[in-house]
């Protein structure tokens, strides 16, 4: 699911008009205070706004902490782009919680062509790493999820059992608006419904999923190398899976 960046328009109050100005830093104190609803970021004693004008509320105090050490680390401007917990909460609060099932419909599609069902004919290096690597997965989401997906070998399309597929859509459907959106931005990220739900349940660290998510793609740098372009690319991507490891640890406590 795409992620809009966060509006500073709105949850700045001050007017600002972002292709006319950087918005600048307007907060000096940066806490988290339990609410009926929750637990509310604040700064300076009052709770910013989500893009859609709804205060930034989480459902536990860790969140709150991981979204309110965004603002603190904050400098003279705010940068948008350093406060991707910040974003998470307000797609929460402002997208998935009005559209839930269509997310968990996202969800479910990419359960319907998983990564880790796409198997090499050749060369058998790469088949045995896959069958090393994927093979545990599928059968965690068989034992784990109720979910068994069939491995195909080649790249032509393998429809799943539709039973399958709606499991994970009922799965999807059963976390809250924060954690749906955690998983319906893990699952992209990693090519896989089932590595996204190993995420969010933490049956594995987020170095590891997102390995296994790139096993191809590593597998062909190490026979033709690497260009910077792509290196960086990774190391964005793997940023952005560790943020989300940390994002559903604190959805959990």
């Amino acid at each position: 699911m795409h992620i809009p960046s966060l509006d500073p328009n709105v949850a700045a109050r001050k007017g600002f008009r972002e292709s006319e100005e950087r918005l600048k830093r307007f907060w000096k104190d940066v806490d988290v205070a339990s609410v009926d609803a929750g637990c509310a970021v604040r700064l300076d004693g009052r709770t910013p706004k989500t893009p859609a004008h709804a205060p930034l509320i989480l459902p536990t105090e860790a969140a709150a902490r991981l979204v309110a050490d965004e603002w603190a680390a904050q400098g003279e401007f705010l940068e948008p782009a350093t406060m991707p917990a910040t974003r998470l909460a307000s797609t929460a609060i402002d997208r998935v919680s009005q559209a839930r099932d269509a997310v968990a419909d996202e969800i479910a599609a990419y359960a319907g062509s998983d990564l880790l069902c796409y198997l090499a004919e050749d060369p058998s290096s790469l088949v045995e790493r896959q069958a090393r690597e994927w093979g545990p997965w599928r059968a965690w989401a068989a034992a784990e999820l109720g979910v068994h997906l069939e491995p195909a070998e080649g790249i032509v399309h393998r429809p799943q059992d539709p039973a399958a597929v709606a499991r994970v859509r009922e799965l999807a459907l059963r976390l809250d608006d924060f954690a749906l959106t955690g998983l319906a931005t893990a699952v992209p990220l990693l090519g896989s419904a089932v590595l996204g739900f190993a995420l969010q349940r933490a049956a594995d660290g987020a170095d590891a999923l997102f390995d296994a998510s790139r096993l191809d793609e590593a597998f062909q740098e190490e026979r033709w190398g690497v260009d910077a372009e792509n290196a960086e690319r990774t190391s964005s991507r793997r940023e952005e899976a560790r943020l989300l490891e940390s994002w559903f640890a604190a959805l959990s406590r």
